[in-house]
């Protein structure tokens, strides 16, 4: 693995000189024409990975396709408005998730489900503060990498706390399909089950939306934003709405609407704001501890299994409904696999839908505290860094 690791870098260092070089004076097309050929080549991608039922695809689309394109030189920006705009699309995405079916899984079995959530959230700081003790990455970038599930939150998150957003969504999208592989294995296991489902990136849409709906989901949105930017509050436009949104609908008031399109447009955008700001040094840093990754990430995923085995102990639910509840996944992602192996689905939504709240509210402590206490030994003993 490590080799064939070794030569895929090696590949990816010495190819794209003269080749880039060649698009940079003879093939790049004309600026606005480079923005509409973005967009097709995306749509193309979004295709390609939605028909092998990768998850997340069209927010790893538009991604894969924007680090070709920043990689190649293109010169295109992604604007800070449209991230903005997604970021407060995911945070009414999270505040939607909120149900009664959810909050009367967590008011029956709120102290172990507390105990549950509290305890991934020590593993993945772990996790976190292991990689950067070890060098691989920097302290913020590993420990909003390596937080467990609401992978597009954390991403979008993350840069406002001096994160490297693209290493960021690098890690957090290697676990997820890790995640997705060892979750529908574990379905196959204990059930038997021989095509367990695949999470689709608009499982979360709302199937038939309402206008009146969306004009209020919209609102929230942009008046989330709006405050959480005012005020300045990091990561303001995605906090704001969450909370906003959580709150009038807990109370009845509204019932939040997210369409398929809207959801697209916000993966996009949030794709292309990641992958247009890689180059070839961020590229090969990236593959270069692929293999270190790959194992944080099989670390986390058995540290959250031992959190599932407390689970099954605890209020003696079946062990795939608590390896569901507990596996370090998208909130998505872990919904459908859950729905599609018949575990207990409510009690699944509840511990994943507390931790995404809790990491959403914890991970920017957690990031200060890793920097501040994991620098490497060798880092310190430098005079260069004193």
């Amino acid at each position: 693995m490590a080799g064939r690791v070794s030569l895929l870098i090696a590949r990816i260092d010495w190819l794209p000189s003269s080749l880039l070089q060649y698009w940079s004076q003879h093939l790049r097309p004309a600026h606005p024409w480079r923005w509409v050929i973005l967009l097709v080549v995306s749509m193309a991608m979004d295709w390609l990975l939605t028909s092998f039922k990768v998850p997340a695809a069209l927010l790893l689309g538009p991604m894969l396709t924007g680090v070709a394109f920043g990689v190649g030189g293109a010169g295109l920006k992604s604007s800070r408005f449209g991230v903005v705009c997604a970021q407060a699309v995911i945070g009414c995405l999270i505040a939607r998730s909120l149900s009664p079916s959810i909050l009367m899984s967590v008011a029956n079995d709120w102290f172990e489900i507390s105990i549950a959530v509290g305890t991934s959230i020590i593993a993945s700081a772990f996790v976190g503060w292991l990689i950067t003790k070890l060098g691989i990455l920097p302290g913020t970038t590993a420990a909003w990498g390596s937080t467990p599930g609401a992978a597009a939150a954390m991403v979008a998150m993350s840069e406002a706390y001096g994160a490297d957003i693209r290493l960021v969504a690098f890690m957090q999208y290697v676990r997820v399909l890790v995640v997705v592989l060892s979750a529908s294995a574990v379905s196959r296991i204990l059930l038997g089950i021989s095509d367990a489902p695949i999470p689709s990136s608009l499982a979360a849409a709302t199937p038939h939306p309402h206008l009146l709906s969306l004009i209020e989901t919209l609102g929230i949105a942009f008046v989330g934003a709006y405050l959480g930017w005012k005020l300045r509050i990091p990561s303001g436009p995605l906090l704001a709405p969450m909370l906003i949104g959580a709150t009038i609908q807990g109370f009845g008031l509204v019932d939040l609407t997210l369409p398929a399109w809207l959801l697209a447009l916000s993966y996009t955008g949030l794709g292309w704001y990641i992958g247009l700001g890689f180059n070839r040094e961020v590229l090969i840093r990236a593959f270069k501890a692929l293999p270190q990754l790959l194992m944080a990430t099989l670390l986390i995923i058995l540290l959250c299994a031992l959190t599932a085995w407390m689970l099954v102990a605890m209020i003696h639910t079946d062990p795939l409904t608590a390896y569901l509840a507990t596996t370090p996944g998208g909130l998505d992602t872990v919904t459908i696999i859950a729905v599609g192996s018949h575990s207990n689905t409510p009690l699944v939504l509840a511990v994943q839908t507390l931790r995404v709240f809790g990491v959403v509210l914890t991970g920017p402590s957690i990031a200060r505290w890793i920097s501040r206490h994991a620098e490497p030994t060798w880092r310190r003993a430098s005079p260069s860094k004193n």
